[in-house]
Parts: C-alpha cells; sequence; structure tokens
C-alpha cells in the first residue's frame, strides 16, 4: 500500500507533535512553517509562552478544556525522556508546582482538586499545587524539530500559504509564491494564522490574534521555587537562573510589538511579588500571539465540508500544555478516516 502524505500546516508545538504522532503512526509528513521552526523572531506563543504544563486556574473553566490540558500534562515526562534520549536536546521538564496568591476561590479550587485527584494544600493565605511542571518552550521546539529531521519529515520553511477557497476535496495548497503544494491529507495547526488561511471556506473558526508580552530577568537559581500566579499574571524561573514574568492578554491584531506601558506594568507586578527585581536588569522583553478563542476551548476535528482537511487550532493560551494530547486526538480521527 502506498504511505500516505499527510502535511501539517505550522510549525509550533501543536503542529511539531501532530508531525511527530502522524510520523510515528506511518505516514509520509511534511510540515510548512511561514517562518523558521524553533525561531524567536516567528511571532507564535509556541516559543514565547512560558511553558506552564497545566490549565492557571482549572476550576473556572470548561471540563472538555481541563480533560484536554490535563490529559495533555501527562503525557510529557514520557515526550521529554523521548526527545532527550533521541536528540541530546533537553525540554527542561521541571517539576516547579504553582503557588496561587490571592484572590482566588478556594472552595472551587479544592473541590475541582479533590474532584480531579490534584494534590493541593494551602500555604498561608496561598494554595500550592505541588504537581505542576513547567517546560522551556525553546528548548521543547528545538528538540522536536530536531526528532522530525530525524524521523525524515520534510521542513518547508520560509513557506507561507495562501488562504484556500471552498472545494470538496483539496488536492493542492497554493503558497504566495506559486508552489503547489500536494498531499493526500492537510492539517492545519497555524494558531493565530488559521482564520486567514480558513476564512474563504465554510467553516467559521472563531480565532483571533491576542498578544501577551512578557520580560525575563536573570537572578540566582532557586530565588524562585514555585511558579507563581496572582490574578492573571506569573512568573517562573529556569533552571540556570532566567525569570519569565507575565504577561499581558491585547487584542492588537497581528501586531508583535512591544510597549513601555506593559513593561511598566509588568515590571510592577513582578517587583510586588518578588521585592528583590528591584533595580535588576531586564535582559529581555518580547512577545508572542496566542490563538484566541472563546473559553479556551480549540478546534479539532475534521474540516466540515471539505473532506481530507483537519483542523487542530485555537488552543489559546494552552497550546503547550494540551498539544501532546492535541496530537493523539488528531492522529487517531485521520488513521479512522483512512482505514
Amino acid at each position: 500500500m502506498t504511505q500516505k502524505h499527510i502535511i501539517v500546516v505550522g510549525g509550533g508545538v501543536v503542529g511539531c507533535t501532530t508531525a511527530l504522532r502522524l510520523s510515528e503512526a506511518g505516514y509520509r509528513v511534511t510540515v510548512v512553517e511561514r517562518n523558521v521552526i524553533a525561531s524567536q523572531t516567528s511571532g507564535e506563543s509556541s516559543w514565547a509562552g512560558a511553558g506552564i504544563v497545566f490549565p492557571l486556574l482549572p476550576w473556572m473553566y470548561r471540563d472538555e478544556v481541563n480533560q484536554l490540558a490535563l490529559a495533555g500534562a501527562a503525557l510529557y515526562p514520557q515526550l521529554c525522556k523521548q526527545l532527550l534520549q533521541e536528540t541530546g536536546i533537553d525540554p527542561e521538564l521541571t517539576l516547579s508546582g504553582m503557588q496561587i496568591k490571592p484572590p482566588y476561590d478556594g472552595v472551587a479550587a479544592r473541590t475541582w482538586c479533590d474532584r480531579h485527584q490534584v494534590k493541593c494544600m494551602q500555604v498561608g493565605e496561598d494554595l500550592l499545587l505541588p504537581q505542576v511542571y513547567q517546560i522551556r518552550n525553546p528548548r521543547l521546539l528545538q528538540s522536536l524539530k530536531q526528532l522530525l529531521i530525524q524521523r525524515g519529515v520534510t521542513l518547508l520553511e520560509q513557506t507561507q500559504l495562501c488562504p484556500i477557497q471552498e472545494n470538496a476535496e483539496l488536492t493542492e495548497w497554493p503558497t504566495t509564491t506559486g508552489q503547489m503544494l500536494q498531499a493526500d491529507a492537510y492539517v492545519v495547526t497555524s494558531g493565530a494564522w488559521s482564520f486567514e488561511l480558513l476564512k474563504d471556506t465554510a467553516l467559521q473558526l472563531n480565532i483571533k490574534p491576542m498578544r501577551g508580552q512578557i520580560l525575563l530577568y536573570e537572578m540566582p537559581p532557586g530565588t524562585l521555587p514555585h511558579i507563581v500566579y496572582q490574578d492573571g499574571f506569573y512568573m517562573l524561573q529556569r533552571r540556570d537562573g532566567f525569570l519569565l514574568a507575565g504577561s499581558t492578554l491585547e487584542d492588537v491584531g497581528f501586531d508583535t510589538g512591544v510597549t513601555e506601558s506593559a513593561r511598566q506594568q509588568i515590571q510592577a507586578k513582578a517587583e510586588a511579588i518578588l521585592p528583590s527585581l528591584k533595580g535588576a536588569t531586564i535582559h529581555k522583553h518580547w512577545s508572542g500571539l496566542r490563538p484566541g478563542t472563546p473559553e479556551n476551548l480549540p478546534t479539532i476535528a475534521r474540516h466540515p465540508t471539505i473532506f481530507n482537511l483537519y483542523l487542530n487550532t485555537g488552543h489559546f493560551r494552552y497550546g503547550v500544555t494540551m498539544a501532546p494530547e492535541s496530537a493523539r486526538r488528531i492522529t487517531e480521527l485521520i488513521a479512522a478516516d483512512f482505514h
């Protein structure tokens, strides 16, 4: 039987994990990325995000969101072990725990934790969830990219696709340079850019880019033992001492710029939580675009009218957390259709 060829549109964490799953399932896979995979300049949230492998306040979300996020988080230890063993690149999956500071609904939080067997403990006014992991997004993407190359997956970087028109079947997808990319099936994993690619089809994706800005400090390792979350703001520290603080949530279209007002706002919140940051050098200030969706609920499904087009997109703040489980689900769906 001829090996089926699948094109994955988008080279962020969701796209790379999807490509890996499909490759492991026996498909010939090509990843098409408008920028460079694992590049800081891409503007995608995969590189830019903090890498908290947990839904921040899960008792505020629908069950479908939490099921996907928790299932994705549970797959990371094995995935990261595989990535390190096969590529030599450590994604730095670290059991940090998350310390939630007031205001939060303590009754709702403890009820949810009890129901889902998630360990939580009261530490003064704070709630500590000791089983929460963090991961270093750039290292995760670098290791995924390397493993895809080792597995023979084709990477078409700096290749931008045109919006597609409504058809019963997608036989080829044009690039902006006139190249026609042919495959048996296509999976859109392009996050905030998905709406633009599919806007002329029958699918009405409710996805829009939401900018998040983050500051990077350098402090002695161990300064911040846990991820800290307070009222929409978080801080966490990497193993080497680099400390991230953020992030904003801005509806500004595809603008990946940074602003002085956001810098000052993040700085003030970070110093209020960790006074030793006052006067500390800010090493970097960047932004990424999240694929904003109502209620953080992604679309993992077949396109309603184009039978060989699939969607794995719109993960909003939890693309990294949900990626391994989203990849598993879309691969199962494709395998069922192809057999």
